[in-house]
């Protein structure tokens, strides 16, 4: 694959940049823009590189991306035995807006939202390959394990026929395929809304364990939604659907997210014989130990104010209904679709999907976290301050795949300004100085009570290791948790819950840590000389963290290259999440 690039304009707007070659401090705020244009089709392996360079230390950027305009494809409306594209519903589920005049239509949200490129997203692509590619043997395990939940028309469809799901080669993502279509609409309409609710919630249910009616025809199969349909809704939707809408209202209920959201992958030792399962990611169970009182829906897809016609054909006004955001916290995706989405062949606009990069935004800067600081302290030349951070999420935070990661930066400021100790300062690159995993793929930054220099920083993430010790990025090497110190939620007893959602590592007998937060205590050498002090402070958040995405480097295929194509070209800039400020 190679991608056809037009002329991509980036703005970075950075404030207060030190380099690792000169310490003069650049106070004023800098603007810089960068442009590449070529006219003819380039490689990804011969990209040329937008990002600052690397010896850039940022203490502060916002990365403004103007995105290359594209309309986006038509939503496709082919016809399964068992599934039917997003496009055949869209016809009817479009051009709903809400008592504002917003427009709040399914067809217009979901199409740029993470689900719907479930099978486009470049980084899951390249990590899909180069997972087969380290363990060639276990290629078609892997592929269909994959596919089940970010390919699931096709791989069920398959399934139903007692065959596994292919994606490369000639499998799914080759448009030859004949199943390429629905494979490459992602989790689609037709999916959650025929999961039978009989085993949610069970551990049958997880990793891709959702129930498909297998035997009805195209034509009478039934899908769920939250309200009773009428006998005119029901003709309608069978007559240009093929499907009979019945009330279930499982389908606004966690277990539903949960059956691909609660992942147990294989994995291998170092002979590469399978030698268990390992919990990949567990947002359903995380949600299930803490005492936060939400779905997941009413986070990600939240609930439209006042009444909406569901249905532009016999719709009736209707409270409760979701909006099919799906917002979560892949910022950094939503820039890479901005730039590509022609080159990914998304069918969502890139209005479309900066809106949802907006959402994004917004979801990750109001409803996840909060960051406080205790009164500064200072004693001859220690100045102490405490940071505290809760997690209003449900989950752990971060939740999901273990590449993504959240952290504390902090700086203190003197009198004139200028920056006397930084810690958790991030480059251009997505590393962040002082990390002892972002300059050696062996080590970990460990868990801190109390923070002392700027080499420390605290990461809330996960550590993979391998049967023998190793820390490891490779998934199916991953057999434990060197590392769990992700924030909890509300009412998560660490001590009490199972190893699958455990805490691991220092975290654990960390008194100050547990389910109302952190407590970091930093106590910092300073010259008294140049108070008053400022604190700032800020919870930065990254989808896909420095050394995932480097690990990734030395792999071969053309879906690794073409993720290095875009990492290279679109900075790899953390979403904020909270901050504040001393008095």
């Amino acid at each position: 694959m190679r991608l056809r690039w037009s002329t991509i304009v980036m703005t970075f707007v950075l404030a207060a940049c030190t380099t690792a070659t000169d310490s003069t401090e650049v106070t004023d705020q800098t603007t810089v823009s960068i442009a590449i244009d070529t006219a003819s089709t380039v490689p990804a392996s011969t990209t040329t590189s937008t990002a600052v360079p690397d010896t850039t230390t940022t203490t502060e950027a916002t990365l403004i991306v103007e995105p290359v305009p594209f309309d986006g494809l038509a939503l496709p409306t082919t016809a399964g035995s068992h599934f039917s594209t997003s496009g055949a519903c869209a016809s009817c589920h479009t051009n709903m807006f809400d008592n504002s005049g917003d427009d709040v239509s399914i067809d217009s949200t979901w199409r740029s939202s993470m689900m719907a490129n479930a099978a486009r997203d470049p980084y899951w692509l390249a990590t899909v390959q180069s997972e087969a590619a380290a363990n060639p043997e276990l290629a078609a395990v892997i592929e269909d394990k994959c596919s089940i939940c970010h390919m699931p028309m096709a791989r069920t469809t398959d399934a139903f026929s007692a065959q596994g799901g292919v994606m490369f080669g000639d499998g799914y993502l080759n448009s030859d395929n004949e199943m390429h279509v629905l494979a490459t609409d992602g989790v689609s309409c037709t999916v959650c809304h025929q999961i039978d609710p009989a085993n949610l919630g069970t551990v049958e249910s997880f990793s891709g364990g959702f129930l498909i009616d297998p035997a009805t025809s195209q034509g009478e199969r039934v899908t769920y939604g939250p309200f009773p349909a009428s006998r005119q809704a029901v003709e309608i939707m069978q007559g240009v659907s093929g499907f009979i809408p019945a009330e279930g209202r499982h389908i606004q209920e966690s277990q539903v997210c949960g059956t691909c959201h609660t992942l147990y992958t294989p994995f291998v030792d170092s002979a590469g014989a399978v030698a268990g399962l390992f919990p990949e990611q567990t947002a359903l169970l995380e949600l299930e130990a803490g005492n936060v009182n939400r779905s997941c829906q009413s986070c990600h897809m939240p609930i439209i104010a006042g009444q909406v016609e569901v249905s532009t054909i016999a719709g009736e006004p209707r409270s409760d209904v979701n909006r099919h955001l799906f917002v979560g916290g892949n910022e950094y995706m939503m820039s890479v679709f901005s730039l590509f989405g022609e080159d990914l062949e998304l069918t969502a606009s890139s209005d479309q999907v900066m809106a949802t990069r907006a959402g994004v935004r917004d979801q990750l800067s109001t409803d996840t976290a909060t960051i406080a600081l205790s009164a500064v302290d200072l004693e001859a030349h220690n100045l102490g301050v405490t940071v505290y951070v809760h997690n209003a999420t449900g989950h752990k935070l971060p939740t999901g795949y273990p590449s993504r990661r959240v952290w504390i930066h902090l700086r203190v400021l003197d009198r004139n300004g200028d920056s006397v100790f930084e810690s958790g300062a991030w480059q251009s690159n997505g590393a962040i100085v002082g990390n002892d995993n972002d300059t050696d793929p062996t080590r970990y930054e460990p868990h801190y009570d109390s923070i002392t220099s700027a080499d420390q920083v605290q990461v809330y993430e996960t550590i993979l290791a391998n049967t023998d010790g190793d820390v490891t990025t490779t998934l199916l090497r991953g057999a434990e948790y060197a590392k769990d110190n992700r924030l909890l939620p509300q009412g998560f007893d660490k001590l009490a819950v199972p190893a699958d959602i455990g805490v691991f590592g220092a975290a654990l007998d960390d008194a100050s840590f547990g389910g109302a937060g952190d407590e970091v205590a930093y106590r910092i050498e300073v010259d008294p000389n140049l108070g008053p002090f400022t604190i700032e402070a800020e919870l930065l958040y990254q989808s896909v963290s420095y050394r995932w995405a480097e690990n990734l480097d030395p792999d071969d295929g053309s879906f690794i290259e073409d993720f290095k194509g875009y990492y290279e070209a679109v900075p790899n800039v953390p979403s904020i999440i909270a901050r504040t400020t001393s008095p």
